[in-house]
């Protein structure tokens, strides 16, 4: 895939999912608000019925007295009611209805010393209702029989039950609070209209009195601006009031969290679900897009080992076709040796490959015996030492370890150490200078192998032992080389049970540390 196009495809892919956790967070931060408006909301209400229950009750309890006291008052004798008379007849039943009623307005003026209210008295009139029904039948033999049923009612005016209520509001602020409410009302009403709007929230309550506070008042009560809600009690008929009823709702937010924290949570677990694989597709592809570019490099760094060598051999056999060679032994034996040095050179490529195939598919063969580390490494110095020679470097020995016995496969542990050293020379731009000791550590042997060459960036030193990985130096073929060998080392050592790292510092070579464990 073109890299601007995958760019432009993992920048829209980014931008989507921030697009998504963006939206996601809003509509979180926007449901609480809402939810938040919803419950102050519905508290106000919530105080505003509670304020106009306690206001009623108050009312309604000396309203009763009241009206009670003008239903014992009786009708005057002489006193005469404007009465409407009508009448019904069934010629069926021989019966006829005399229908009267009656209505009596009466003043009066009643004492308001029952009230306990600084007033002599309050103005009222009183109407009565009076109902006749007369029932006449007659009977077969020409008699009449006469039945009457008289009903009186009572009552206020419906103004008047207004002008009391407005009459005692005003005079009734100069009575104590204490006496007016109690907690336990206030309590009991506001449980009353939470749990009617669905609000289980607990509160506390309190009563000022320009802005001071009253003996009523729950025990834990606090006064903050972000969950206390204060309304008027006690309104007058010109809307004037001392007195003012607080309830602080402490658990608002963890009431309204909760409220909300459902959805939230599964959108929360959705989103990082979806941030989870996001990453883990994105990190696939880019691994992939890695082991891809990587493949290419392979596959161009293989043709360019073999094409050198075939070439190589090409050259030397039409060289020995020429005639006038025959007879030099000299000439057809280099020549030869060539050959075969080129041939041998595209088997262990070839033989690399392989190796690593086999590892892939733990087809590889371990054949693990008792063997001395310091007898691998001499062993592993001869097939490099003559490249090292030629190139006018060394390798140097120091083998401070006493024990060196260990359980492994001598072939695999001696190519593991000839692919280090192979890396040390292909590395050094001059001659290649490398160190080799060992020492005994615990129950261990550690095996340390340094060279003087260009070194790594810790960048590098964590990807070393990937597989088909190689640092770019500008020209891909600038150093041979496949990218398997620090992998197949890394392999044979964690089917050794041993341990490999590196120390490196960009132009002062590097150091590679093996730690194997010995026989016990």
């Amino acid at each position: 895939m073109n890299k601007k196009l995958f760019t432009l495809l993992i920048a829209l892919m980014t931008l989507s999912l921030l697009g998504i956790i963006f939206v996601q967070g809003y509509w979180i931060a926007n449901s609480y608000k809402n939810k938040e408006e919803q419950f102050t909301l519905n508290v106000r209400q919530v105080l505003i019925n509670v304020s106009k229950n306690i206001q009623l009750k108050e009312t309604e309890y000396y309203y009763d007295i009241y009206s009670g006291l003008i239903d014992t008052i009786e009708i005057p004798d002489q006193e005469r009611f404007s009465e409407l008379i009508y009448t019904i007849t069934n010629n069926r039943n021989n019966e006829t209805y005399i229908f009267s009623d009656g209505i009596l307005e009466e003043d009066y003026k009643l004492s308001t010393s029952f009230l306990d209210l600084e007033i002599d008295s309050i103005q009222f009139k009183k109407l009565t209702n009076r109902k006749i029904t007369t029932k006449i039948t007659s009977g077969i033999d020409g008699g009449i029989n006469i039945e009457t049923k008289k009903e009186l009612f009572k009552r206020l005016k419906d103004y008047e039950r207004n002008q009391f209520e407005n009459a005692f509001r005003n005079i009734s602020v100069k009575t104590p609070i204490h006496k007016r409410v109690t907690g336990k009302i206030i309590e009991e009403l506001v449980s009353k209209e939470l749990t009617e709007r669905g609000l289980s929230s607990s509160f506390e309550y309190a009563v000022y009195s320009k802005d001071l506070a009253t003996k009523i008042r729950s025990r834990n009560f606090q006064l903050n601006p972000e969950s206390t809600y204060g309304v008027p009690l006690f309104v007058n008929d010109e809307f004037r009031t001392s007195y003012q009823l607080y309830v602080n709702f402490s658990e608002k937010e963890k009431f309204v969290l909760s409220s909300v924290l459902g959805i939230a949570v599964l959108s929360l677990v959705f989103t990082s679900f979806i941030i989870f694989t996001y990453a883990s597709a994105l990190r696939q592809l880019l691994k992939q897009r890695q082991i891809s570019q990587i493949k290419t490099d392979f596959i161009n760094n293989m043709t360019h080992e073999f094409k050198t060598p075939i070439a190589t051999i090409n050259l030397a056999l039409d060289a020995l076709k020429n005639p006038k060679v025959e007879g030099d032994k000299d000439f057809i034996d280099r020549y030869y040796k060539i050959i075969r040095d080129e041939n041998r050179r595209m088997h262990v490529q070839v033989e690399n490959v392989l190796r690593i195939s086999q590892l892939e598919r733990n087809q590889l063969d371990f054949k693990k015996e008792i063997v001395d580390l310091n007898d691998i490494i001499e062993d592993a110095i001869t097939h490099v030492s003559l490249i090292v020679e030629n190139k006018g470097g060394y390798i140097k020995t120091q083998f401070d370890a006493v024990k060196t016995s260990i359980f492994a496969s001598d072939t695999h542990l001696s190519n593991v150490i000839v692919n280090i050293f192979d890396n040390a020379i292909k590395y050094s731009n001059e001659a290649p200078k490398i160190n080799v000791y060992t020492e005994n550590v615990k129950d261990g042997i550690n095996l340390y192998i340094k060279d003087q060459g260009i070194g790594m960036s810790k960048s590098v030193q964590k990807k070393i032992f990937e597989k088909f990985y190689r640092e770019h130096m500008g020209d891909i073929h600038n150093v041979k080389g496949h990218g398997l060998g620090l992998s197949y080392v890394k392999r044979i050592l964690d089917d050794h049970d041993a341990q490999i790292n590196v120390k490196s510092e960009k132009g002062k070579g590097s150091t590679f540390i093996i730690k194997l464990h010995l026989i016990s």
